[in-house]
């Protein structure tokens, strides 16, 4: 990084073959941080993280000085659910989670919170925050949980900054509660404008009232398919989508008026990521 140090930039990254295989794919593409998944995300057991392999991670981590990274948990987890199994089910992977980024040394784990159309919202909500909560109270570590904003489609949770304030409400007490993982493409497509400096600003003062810069921890750097409120999940790559590259220039430079140690995370397809944290940086070093 050349000027500003605390916003890192990165991209999800592969750990197939071993999650200590992350930290040199994550150099490979010339990540100054990362995130990963530690299990299949679709469903599936989680490997087995030996004193072994934990070690070799961070092994590999010092070996690409390398000192950040993030944790997504699976995309099945649905703390609105009717059915037991699966929000029962989400309790335990999520805390699993939790507790094997710990033994990582993750900053963060941030996952989706489900849909409310089993219960439908206000009883989903509910049933979430208890779940959430439960999740939080046997959870002992360094890692903090964050939530991520969603796309907003359908019956999705946790698709405005009102569902997120409310999610939030029992998890200020625990410590182990970092705040919120702000997706650009998905807060685009929830309906927030980003495309230039001021709807970065009217979009974070809304952040702000509704609750509260403190809680904004990280951002998943994406740009989106989909037009202004279109309610759905479809990144793209940066300059390529409907935010464009004023929208992320006009982003990152309010994220460095925050003076927060921001991780700054792509999920878009390989093909073009090496480009996209380039444009990035080049963006980030203009300030």
């Amino acid at each position: 990084m050349d000027k500003i140090t605390k916003l890192k930039i990165g991209c999800h990254v592969s750990a197939a073959g071993g999650l200590f295989n992350a930290p040199k794919n994550a150099a490979e593409l010339g990540c100054e941080t990362f995130q990963i998944f530690t299990r299949p995300p679709m469903g599936g057991k989680a490997p087995e993280l030996t004193e072994e392999n934990i070690e070799k991670f961070k092994i590999e981590m010092k070996k690409y000085n390398l000192d950040v990274f993030v944790v997504h948990c699976p995309y099945f987890v649905n703390f609105g659910s009717r059915e037991p199994r699966i929000y029962h089910g989400s309790i335990s992977v999520v805390s699993d989670e939790l507790k094997r980024s710990n033994l990582l040394g993750a900053k963060y784990v941030m996952t989706h919170l489900g849909s409310g159309k089993d219960l439908g919202e206000k009883d989903a909500l509910k049933q979430a925050k208890k779940g959430l909560t439960e999740v939080l109270k046997k959870y002992k570590g360094d890692t903090q949980f964050l939530l991520e904003i969603a796309a907003g489609s359908g019956a999705t949770l946790g698709g405005t900054f009102e569902h997120l304030a409310e999610l939030m409400k029992p998890l200020v007490k625990f410590k182990t509660f970092g705040g919120i993982c702000f997706d650009t493409q998905h807060a685009f497509a929830s309906g927030y404008d980003i495309r230039d400096k001021k709807s970065v600003a009217e979009t974070f003062k809304k952040f702000n009232e509704i609750i509260g810069l403190k809680w904004l921890k990280m951002s998943h750097i994406n740009d989106s398919k989909i037009e202004l409120g279109g309610k759905k999940d479809r990144h793209d790559h940066i300059g390529d989508g409907k935010i464009g590259e004023k929208g992320f220039l006009a982003l990152i430079r309010y994220f460095e008026t925050l003076s927060l140690d921001m991780p700054l995370i792509f999920e878009t397809e390989h093909d073009k990521v090496e480009r996209d944290m380039e444009i990035l940086k080049k963006l980030r070093n203009k300030i």
